[in-house]
């Protein structure tokens, strides 16, 4: 008996959960970034 079924779905869930955070933690940055932009140019007018 081999644990390697095993082994290799725990890695592929850990390499998906790290995707997922990776893409939101980069479209949260990018709307966070947005919304900096929108304040910095109130405060100039």
């Amino acid at each position: 008996m081999t644990h390697l079924p095993y082994l290799a779905a725990a890695y592929g869930i850990t390499i998906i959960a790290i995707g997922g955070l990776s893409v939101h933690s980069w479209t949260k940055l990018k709307t966070v970034q947005k919304k900096l932009a929108q304040i910095q140019n109130n405060k100039r007018s």
